[in-house]
């Protein structure tokens, strides 16, 4: 029973831990989407005026999609490799 006991304590602290890695990406979630959301009215304007999109601007999107994708693994805990910054940006 002890053993349960000593486990239930080693892994309290890391549940912390990941509950307060959760709250900060929660945050950076809210702000990437503002940029994503920015990115997305800059292409508009640039297509309008350029006649043509920006590939720049459309690579650097699809990097925020897919950190909000991995943001979203592990707040739901499809996966505990934590992304940007603590992980490389793709």
């Amino acid at each position: 029973m002890s053993d349960k006991s000593d486990e239930h304590y080693k892994a309290e602290p890391s549940i912390w831990m990941r509950g307060l890695f959760m709250l900060i990406f929660a945050v950076f979630f809210g702000l990437a989407e503002t940029v994503l959301l920015a990115i997305a009215v800059v292409q508009f304007l640039w297509m309008i005026f350029a006649k043509e999109k920006n590939q720049a601007l459309a690579d650097f999107g699809v990097s925020v999609g897919k950190w909000l994708s991995q943001v979203a693994a592990f707040q739901t805990a499809a996966t505990e490799e934590k992304p940007f910054p603590w992980g490389k940006w793709e």
